[in-house]
């Protein structure tokens, strides 16, 4: 499987300012292993699990991103091998990772999850909770979190119009959230969305981290014996 020319071919196609995070869930460490030595250091992973085992047996200086739904009680756990999570789909989760993050002595970077595709299967944030929980007292006591953007996922549909207009209002959220709460925060600056089969629409749409996995290793296979 041709994974350096398949990076190398993933790299040349995003701009500069878009960072690439490489889909690692389920895949093994010789294939991540192939990613790294062809010079990718930003993996994502879905199950929590998952991200610590592989943390623990890969190179150390791999950065590693959860991208996958996180439950509460899965927070601690966590908290000393992620470099950021993705996924903040409620201002309990935030708090409970910005405890957690105390605890530990880390500030955690987040991103807010926004609630986009038209599946009611998707985690995220409505517009209306942003607006409420970024207005709230508890929001503003958190201490150990820093929120550096947010992240969406598109209807998994072959209407590429949908998807487009999807990303756009993402785009557009990102903005009136940019100027009404994080006006002077140079940090709140990254826009997360686009995956395999999406991730050129998000780039045009504004996006400034991509989550590429099938594009990169292959269609994905699930033996009985890893679900992690």
């Amino acid at each position: 499987m041709p994974i350096k020319e398949n990076l190398d071919k993933i790299i040349s196609s995003l701009p500069t300012r878009v960072k690439l995070v490489v889909v690692s869930k389920t895949r093994t460490n010789e294939e991540l292993m192939e990613a790294y030595d062809a010079g990718q250091r930003a993996f994502g992973e879905n199950k929590v699990q998952e991200l610590i085992r592989k943390q623990k047996e890969l190179p150390g200086d791999i950065e590693w991103h959860l991208i996958g739904h996180l439950q509460t009680n899965k927070v601690k756990s966590i908290i000393p091998y992620v470099s950021m999570i993705h996924s903040v789909d409620s201002l309990k989760l935030l708090k409970v990772i910005d405890h957690e993050a105390k605890l530990a002595g880390k500030i955690v970077d987040c991103l807010l999850q926004v609630h986009i595709a038209q599946e009611e299967t998707k985690f995220g944030f409505s517009m209306d909770e942003l607006i409420h929980d970024l207005n709230s007292e508890e929001f503003k006591s958190l201490s150990n979190i820093k929120i550096k953007g947010l992240m969406g996922m598109a209807t998994f549909t072959d209407n590429q119009e949908q998807i487009r207009e999807e990303f756009k209002s993402l785009h557009k959220v990102f903005y009136q959230l940019k100027s009404n709460f994080f006006k002077d925060d140079p940090d709140f600056k990254e826009l997360s969305m686009g995956m395999s089969d999406d991730y050129p629409i998000a780039v045009e749409e504004g996006s400034t981290m991509v989550r590429i996995g099938s594009k990169l290793f292959g269609p994905r296979i699930y033996p009985a014996a890893n679900k992690i």
